[in-house]
């Protein structure tokens, strides 16, 4: 559903609905996309880094990041071209972290999943140790029989 909101650019007052910028903002963004998608598509400009894009294009790294991360501009063409790992900064050519990160993680949710099978085990022999268990001669007693 559509609300009223203030763009985080500009401030200005606008609609919501599927974007988060105004009309105004979003078509400026378009543009720099445009910018870079061109500057990028150049067989001599393949070759470029993040750096080289932003100062050529003036466009923002931040956008260029965000564009990416997105999928609307594919760096598997560009051997020069990288993101930053979003934990340590280091810069990555595919997803979110770099591999040390990737793998630190990793291993501490293998870590975590070992302590909750601990836990989950510790707290299976507690309920045994008080399991109550009937006879045949209670089940006689309570049958009537």
């Amino acid at each position: 559903m559509a609300e009223l909101s203030n763009c985080p650019n500009c401030g200005a007052l606008f609609v919501k609905a599927l974007r988060p910028y105004c009309d105004k903002c979003a078509r400026e963004a378009e543009e720099k996309f445009d910018t870079v998608y061109r500057f990028i598509r150049k067989r001599e400009n393949r070759s470029a880094s993040l750096e080289e894009v932003h100062e050529e294009t003036a466009v923002d790294k931040d956008l260029i990041i965000q564009w990416i991360r997105e999928g609307r501009l594919k760096i598997s063409q560009m051997p020069n071209m990288g993101i930053p790992c979003e934990h340590c900064g280091k810069t990555v050519s595919e997803g979110k972290l770099c591999e040390s990160c990737r793998s630190k993680l990793t291993g501490e949710l293998k870590k975590g999943d070992k302590e909750k099978d601990f836990e989950d085990r510790k707290k299976q022999r507690e309920r045994e140790r008080y399991t109550t268990y009937s006879t045949l001669e209670d089940k006689v007693r309570r049958d009537g029989r």
